[in-house]
């Protein structure tokens, strides 16, 4: 059995092995082998470049051109440009006018190629915020009073992007009529909960199967004004473009038990979703671990948070992490990872933390404050800062919701 320090360092490399499996330069190529013929590319999200990357392996000289859309510090310009391939910077997670150049920029390259091109979408979460163009009467500073209201409301992701689609006009299939009757090609990977594509990026491409009702959210009567009186009807999907997922939660958990059993673990792989209140689950799962057999344990999911007025440092898997430190404060045999797939959480660089049962005493050494008051104010990032518990890994390539992992020897 490991000491605490090798508990430790086996979690970050369990971690590192989700994250190499669904990276998108990887779990692009094979989906592409049956691609003929000349393709403009078409990358959106977090894991943009990577997924570009990808297909430019796979496919070679078939890339005639492309347009690639992230976050700032996401993209290697150079990199993607010799390649013939544009990169723009959007707005994440609030919206902002990068964003809205963003949605010009994805328009005019849709309609300016040749009718006859076949067109090849790679999408992956946060492409809601990154690229926008927004129905009448709507401009960027509702867009963005909307969004602040969104992140800090506690609603899951299938929710927030319901409200998003109700607002735009390239969101809920918004880009169908643009192709023109084009084949395009439609390669995902999975940020939501059930891997619905129309959830993933909010739907560019997909039709809505239902009429998208928002009467079942409790929403500010401001922000219910600004939504259409009646959903947008069902309608048809297209038969010319095709969807496929390529990367999941699924895998992620699926590599990080292979490795763990790899490095001799007894695992424990719990396939539900795990959601809701960040503070009840960190509770939870800090009493699971304390009351469980020695063995390594794997969750995954997105859990929502409340926020404060002016929150604090930090994003919902610290907040996770600190809750679960505070369960396990004083024990010699437990630690526990929490920590997003695409290296962020929330503001800041942190992708998470990794805690153990000295965590609690290292903060309030350093700090002189009680991991609750941080808690409290949304500000876990602070403590966790101090306990020297905070993982940073960096843009992954990647964007499968969270993954948590813990240890009992």
């Amino acid at each position: 059995m490991p000491d605490r320090a090798g508990a430790r360092r086996d979690l970050l490399t369990i971690f590192q092995a989700a994250l190499a499996r669904v990276e998108g330069r990887t779990c692009v190529r094979d989906p592409l082998q049956d691609v003929a013929g000349p393709v403009s590319l078409i990358a959106l999200g977090k894991a943009a470049q990577s997924m570009a990357l990808g297909a430019l392996e796979a496919l070679g000289e078939r890339v005639v051109d492309g347009l690639v859309i992230s976050k700032p510090g996401h993209l290697d310009a150079p990199l993607l440009g010799a390649r013939g391939l544009r990169c723009v910077e959007g707005g994440h997670p609030v919206p902002d006018a990068r964003s809205l150049q963003a949605g010009d920029a994805l328009l005019e390259f849709i309609r300016t190629r040749p009718g006859d091109r076949r067109l090849l979408f790679l999408i992956s979460g946060g492409t809601s915020g990154l690229v926008e163009r927004l129905r009448d009467g709507i401009d960027l500073e509702t867009l963005q009073r909307v969004n602040r209201w969104l992140l800090g409301s506690g609603l899951p992701i299938d929710a927030m992007n319901r409200v998003r689609k109700a607002l735009s006009q390239i969101k809920g299939g918004g880009l169908i009529p643009l192709l023109q009757g084009r084949p395009a090609r439609v390669l995902l990977i999975s940020d939501v909960p059930g891997d619905d594509p129309g959830v993933i990026g909010s739907g560019l491409l997909v039709a809505a199967q239902q009429p998208d009702t928002l009467d079942d959210l409790s929403l500010p009567d401001w922000l219910r004004a600004l939504l259409p009186i009646a959903p947008a009807p069902a309608a048809t999907p297209p038969d010319n473009i095709r969807i496929s997922v390529v990367a999941s939660l699924v895998d992620a958990r699926e590599a990080a038990a292979a490795k763990a059993r790899e490095l001799g673990y007894a695992v424990t792989l719990n396939r539900a979703h795990l959601g809701g209140d960040v503070e009840v689950l960190g509770r939870r799962l800090g009493y699971e671990l304390r009351d469980t057999w020695p063995g390594l344990y794997i969750w995954g999911g997105e859990p929502t948070i409340r926020l404060p007025e002016h929150p604090g440092q930090g994003g919902r898997n610290q907040h996770l992490a600190l809750v679960v430190a505070t369960q396990i404060s004083g024990r010699r045999d437990l630690c526990f990872l929490a920590a997003g797939t695409d290296g962020g959480d929330g503001p800041g660089e942190d992708a998470g933390a990794l805690v153990d049962g000295g965590s609690v005493g290292r903060g309030n050494r350093a700090l002189g404050i009680d991991p609750e008051v941080c808690l409290a104010r949304a500000d876990s990032g602070r403590f966790l800062e101090a306990s020297g518990d905070l993982i940073q890994t960096g843009p992954t390539g990647t964007n499968v919701m969270d993954l948590m992992i813990g240890l009992k020897w």
